[in-house]
């Protein structure tokens, strides 16, 4: 079983990896299965910044990419920093792949801030908003 402080330490290894010359904001994320496997991802930024990898996505991207849709929480770290929560593009992503209570751990420096996807994402969009063809 990951413990929460064994997920964060797997978030702050893969914000090491961080591509971000242009913002220096470096974030890494450790996504956690609900059969125990750890997926992480860094943030992968382009001059553009429109066109940057966020960490949270590059995660789940390697969980999908392996197989997994069911998950139990996100850590997400960001270097010397003192606290991140996913930003709003993520919340929405998250909120598209995980079920309600699925656990978003951001790491404060000092500790670890724990939030429900809910608590940070209330009335997300989901998939029932969008009309489909038949």
């Amino acid at each position: 079983m990951v413990t929460d402080e064994e997920l964060v330490a797997a978030a702050r290894e893969a914000c090491e990896r961080a591509y971000a010359p242009y913002s220096g904001y470096d974030v890494g994320a450790a996504l956690l299965t609900r059969d125990g496997s750890v997926f992480r991802g860094c943030n992968v930024e382009m001059v553009t910044f429109t066109n940057t990898i966020h960490a949270e996505s590059a995660a789940l991207g390697a969980a999908v990419v392996a197989g997994h849709r069911e998950f139990e929480a996100v850590a997400v770290a960001s270097g010397d920093r003192d606290g991140v929560t996913p930003c709003g593009l993520c919340r929405q992503t998250l909120a598209e792949l995980c079920e309600a209570g699925f656990r978003v751990l951001c790491d404060v420096g000092d500790g670890i801030e724990e939030w429900t996807l809910d608590d940070l994402l209330p009335g997300a969009m989901t998939g029932d908003e969008v009309a489909t063809r038949e």
